[in-house]
């Protein structure tokens, strides 16, 4: 494992170095962003039954939690520029409904599995304990207890580069003998940094 010496690296803390070693995008790409949904977008979110989703709390400190169902767990209403996800219980910590409550800004990416390019969606969210659309996104005929409404401000297409190169829907590119980084083993890992009381 290497080890890191900040005084070794040559740190980029502008703009303009930035551009001096990374072109800018084609005019197509830098242009490609709408402040709405439409109807292409709208059959991808729909069938997306993963996508993540990044809050920011009140530090500063970026959260990223992913999302999925057996089945449908988002809406996108007939406005043409909202949607709503469910929020299931999952381990109770609520990370991203806390940072919601004090920051409402969001950003998500949705993912059909076999399909390599995402989309991507920023906005402002609402969290609401009852609305009509919870019926909608009801998991063996339980609705959720919570549900999440975005005001979406941008969407984009991203290109399937990442997911290509990672082989991420390619059974036959998987790395072998990740069985050895389960949950458990992850936790009793990390669980060993913390300082012994």
């Amino acid at each position: 494992m290497p080890s890191w010496d900040p005084s070794a690296a040559e740190q980029v803390t502008s703009e303009a170095q930035l551009r001096e070693i990374v072109e800018p995008p084609h005019p197509v790409v830098a242009e490609k962003v709408v402040a709405g949904i439409d109807e292409v977008s709208r059959r991808f979110i729909e069938e997306s039954r993963l996508f993540v989703v990044a809050t920011t709390g009140a530090g500063g400190m970026v959260d990223v939690s992913p999302r999925g169902d057996t089945t449908r767990s988002v809406v996108v209403f007939d406005d043409g520029k909202t949607l709503a996800y469910a929020e299931r219980p999952g381990n109770r910590r609520m990370d991203g409904l806390h940072n919601l409550l004090r920051n409402p800004q969001i950003g998500m990416l949705f993912m059909i599995p076999g399909v390599n390019h995402v989309l991507r969606v920023n906005g402002t969210a609402t969290i609401v304990s009852s609305a009509p659309f919870m019926a909608d996104l009801a998991l063996k005929g339980v609705p959720p207890e919570l549900g999440v409404v975005v005001s979406v401000e941008e969407l984009f297409v991203h290109c399937g580069r990442a997911l290509l190169k990672s082989g991420a829907w390619r059974p036959g590119t998987w790395p072998v003998g990740v069985e050895q980084l389960g949950v458990s083993a992850l936790y009793e890992s990390q669980q060993a940094l913390k300082p012994r009381v």
